[in-house]
């Protein structure tokens, strides 16, 4: 058997456990709720325009320019018997005067109130909404799909070390075979999570009719992060088998992953805190470990040039070929070391030749 042919038949096997695996489908289905629930769920809540009976022509014109569902009535009695009887959400009649039921219409008094222009002299060009909502899932996606199918890897290494099941594996197969399966099962299973979770969103703006030019800012975003999560999740699984290497025992995967998690959850809350200090993102955005979801947070805020994504895209490529080999010497050089934890030191000067 080939080294790819052994590679494919692990990563096929990973897939079919993993997709009967409870907390995958669990995790699989929350994020899908989430993309739901942000999008489809305000839309089909929301109970449409306000509904306002009015006497005056002028107030009526002003409610209609904002949205308002304006029924005009002949007189104040008219209108009051609208609100009283549930027609109308609120009245504007002579004076003027507002009239509601329990509660102020806040909605129809300010759309009514005459403010003094504004002038923004450094306009956003995006939504200050979507300048947080955005920013969060992205890095609240790749960080939460990262460290749970990440620390997955580890906990299956070491499981495969401690049973001495892995023994038998590597008299079959190739070390590197083993490795490359795992990786890739992992990646195509994160990938197609982050995929369909990005369909549903997509789907959802479209049924609960968002805005085009919401889309179009948001759109180009998660294109981009995609290939950056994957580049991304590549260079972290294969770090992550590493540390399930190390272990013994699965008691030891917490202690060996800490240096792990460290790299994992400092890009997160980096970003979270940090996404309005555009020179440090910008350096984040170059940074392999918070490349993944700087950059795309910078493409949504429109802070890029046009080969900074290619650039920063380049430069995570490359990076995950050398963690690629770091993680895979790791691996191999603790793999079959059952006697306690291996040190980091240990595994790398003893790299396996099976």
């Amino acid at each position: 058997m080939t080294t790819f042919a052994a590679a494919r038949l692990v990563a096929a096997r990973e897939v079919r456990m993993k997709l009967r695996d409870k907390t995958f489908i669990f995790s699989t289905v929350f994020f899908l709720f989430i993309a739901i629930a942000s999008t489809v769920v305000p839309a089909l809540i929301d109970g449409g325009a306000t509904k306002v009976a009015v006497t005056d022509r002028a107030a009526a014109s002003a409610l209609q320019s904002q949205g308002f569902e304006v029924t005009a009535v002949p007189d104040d009695a008219a209108a009051e018997r609208l609100v009283r009887d549930g027609t109308v959400e609120a009245a504007v009649v002579a004076g003027p005067r507002v009239l509601a039921m329990d509660e102020t219409p806040s909605d129809v008094v300010e759309a009514l109130s005459v403010a003094p222009p504004v002038q923004l002299l450094n306009p956003s060009a995006v939504n200050p909404f979507l300048k947080f909502v955005v920013p969060f899932a992205l890095a609240f996606l790749f960080f939460i799909t990262s460290f749970t199918f990440g620390m997955q890897i580890a906990q299956s290494v070491t499981e495969e070390k401690q049973t001495r099941i892995v023994e038998i594996l590597v008299s079959s197969i190739p070390v590197r075979a083993l490795l490359a399966g795992k990786v890739a099962a992992m990646t195509l299973l994160a990938f197609g999570q982050i995929a369909l979770v990005t369909l549903v969103s997509f789907v959802g703006m479209q049924v609960a009719d968002v805005d085009t030019a919401v889309i179009s800012q948001v759109g180009p975003a998660i294109g981009w992060f995609l290939p950056f999560f994957v580049l991304g999740f590549v260079m972290l699984a294969t770090l992550w088998a590493g540390v399930g290497a190390l272990a013994a025992r699965q008691e030891d995967i917490a202690g060996a992953s800490t240096p792990l998690q460290m790299v994992v959850m400092l890009p997160f809350f980096a970003v979270l805190f940090l996404t309005d200090n555009e020179p440090v993102m910008r350096i984040l955005s170059y940074v392999p470990f918070s490349a993944p979801i700087a950059m795309p947070v910078r493409i949504f805020n429109g802070e890029t040039a046009v080969w900074e994504p290619v650039a920063s895209l380049l430069l995570l490529a490359i990076s995950a070929a050398v963690f690629l080999g770091i993680g895979a010497r790791i691996y191999e050089g603790s793999l079959l070391r059952t006697n306690g934890r291996t040190s980091f030191a240990t595994a790398w000067r003893s790299r396996s030749t099976v």
